[in-house]
């Protein structure tokens, strides 16, 4: 006969005869029954044994473990859970392996097997150091250097060295050293810093690359760069004898540039001069031969008017240049003399003290008729006799 059939007395909830009792079974009694089997499961008492009281005291503990259990695997997921900034990449490592390098955003890596390392892959760092250094030139010289540099491989920083940050300060060293140990001290003290500082972050680099060690050096800076205290005095008396060697150079400069463009000017001056001499002379010389053949030709025409011709001009050219001419009188021997330079000077004089044209003329005209008689009476003195 089936259990729920009229006049059976089963139950299938466990609790036997009920008597004439066809009903659903009662709830308290299912979740009594399900707490034993539960308490046999896990090694507890039966209920026969402990009464009612106890079964009761049982499920409130069992409750209790599940709220704990709910409430360790809620820390867990959020112990977990966290957030990559947009400045930092995260090395993740699961079971001591490296897993993946995680980017900015939302992370969740399980505790206990994953472990997480932020990295700053922007922030600019800086380690200064100050050392002293032997130069090429075995010389003593005092480097205050900084180095800039920034995190460009996260993995590598944080899995490939031990201490990247020890090791570059080392590589540094060496890098300084073998730098200054090339260059000569003049250089590193002067001038040559700049190209010192390229030079020490070109090695630098590549020392930190062969180690693995994700840096990369953004500038090098020499900061100062001295002599040694016991020889600074010295020093300063060497560097300003160099700056009066440069200025005494500089002013040599100057005045060579203001010297030697005059005395080319002066040179392409003598050379413009003397080439239009040249081309005065020929031109005139050609000028002189073309007029001789002119003259020749009207020579050969009438011979005796030309030479005529030729002996009142060169009568007009030497009496012009002649500041005194001797007259000759007719009929006597003696020769009248015409001062001409004093009439020259004599006019000059009435110039400048300011006579007109027509006083001069009167003047001139005064000494001529001074000298006619003069001549006259020269010459009746001669007939006289």
């Amino acid at each position: 006969m089936a259990w729920n059939e009229p006049g059976g007395n089963k139950d299938p909830w466990g609790g036997g005869n009920r008597g004439n009792n066809d009903g659903p079974p009662d709830l308290d009694e299912a979740l009594k029954n399900l707490q034993k089997t539960l308490g046999g499961l896990f090694g507890g008492k039966k209920a026969g044994n402990t009464g009612g009281s106890s079964g009761g005291t049982s499920g409130f503990g069992w409750t209790l473990v599940a709220l704990a259990l709910i409430a360790l695997l809620l820390i867990y997921g959020f112990m977990g859970a966290g957030i990559v900034n947009e400045q930092e990449r995260a090395v993740v490592l699961r079971l001591g392996v490296y897993n993946q390098t995680l980017e900015p955003g939302f992370r969740w890596n399980p505790p206990l097997i994953d472990k997480v390392y932020p990295v700053n892959v922007t922030k600019v760092r800086q380690w200064s150091t100050s050392e002293q250094m032997l130069t090429k030139d075995l010389n003593i010289v005092d480097i205050k250097l900084s180095v800039q540099y920034i995190i460009n491989d996260a993995q590598e920083f944080v899995l490939r060295v031990r201490d990247p940050e020890s090791s570059l300060k080392q590589a540094t060293n060496s890098a300084l050293r073998h730098v200054a140990g090339s260059t000569l001290m003049h250089d590193i003290l002067t001038e040559g810093r700049e190209r010192v500082a390229y030079e020490i972050q070109d090695r630098l680099q590549a020392y930190l690359n062969a180690y693995q060690t994700g840096i990369s050096v953004e500038k090098v800076n020499i900061e100062d760069s001295n002599p040694p205290r016991e020889v600074q005095d010295a020093f300063d008396d060497v560097i300003k004898a160099r700056e009066d060697e440069e200025r005494y150079k500089n002013q040599a400069q100057t005045y060579a540039n203001g010297i030697l463009p005059e005395a080319r000017g002066a040179a392409q001056r003598v050379i413009e001069e003397a080439t239009a001499y040249k081309e005065q002379v020929i031109a005139k010389a050609e000028g002189e031969a073309k007029r001789f053949e002119y003259l020749l030709n009207e020579y050969k025409k009438s011979p005796e008017v030309t030479r005529q011709r030729l002996y009142l001009d060169a009568i007009e050219d030497v009496m012009s240049n002649a500041s005194k001419v001797l007259v000759d009188v007719e009929g006597g021997n003696n020769m009248l003399y015409l001062p001409l330079d004093k009439i020259i000077n004599t006019s000059q004089q009435a110039t400048s003290r300011g006579l007109n044209s027509s006083e001069m003329d009167q003047v001139v005209n005064d000494v001529m008729d001074q000298l006619r008689r003069e001549a006259a009476i020269n010459s009746r003195r001669r007939e006289g006799r």
